[in-house]
């Protein structure tokens, strides 16, 4: 055998051991695509009616926000409407409340000064 014969048989050998490596390579690549595969399925099982329920509590909580906007919209017409009613009260009543302590001063005044003026 010549050294040629011999290199062709050597980078035979060689392309044999390099070809059988990548094809081991490559069916452990497909085992992991396979497992990973049966992960995503067994995942995307699982996740499924999880996120449907999320979707439902969301819903759900979006709700419940809107009722307590109105809810917190009506509170504050509500503020609104008892402070002016409050207001209006306050200035209807006080000018005659203070007319009112005032002529009762007034008069207990006038009652004690004529008392005085009796006794003397």
């Amino acid at each position: 055998m010549t050294a040629g014969e011999l290199a062709v048989v050597v980078a035979a050998v060689l392309c044999a051991i390099g070809f059988a490596a990548l094809v081991v390579v490559l069916w452990r690549v497909l085992q992991a695509m396979r497992e990973l595969r049966d992960e995503l399925t067994w995942l995307r099982e699982d996740a499924q009616p999880l996120l449907e329920d999320l979707q439902g509590s969301v819903e759900e909580a979006r709700d419940e926000l809107d009722r307590f906007d109105r809810l917190l919209g009506s509170a504050e017409s509500i503020s609104t409407h008892v402070n002016s009613a409050s207001r209006v009260t306050r200035m209807a009543l006080s000018a005659p409340m203070i007319k009112t302590v005032a002529l009762a001063s007034g008069t207990s005044r006038a009652a004690s000064r004529l008392r005085r003026k009796g006794r003397a």
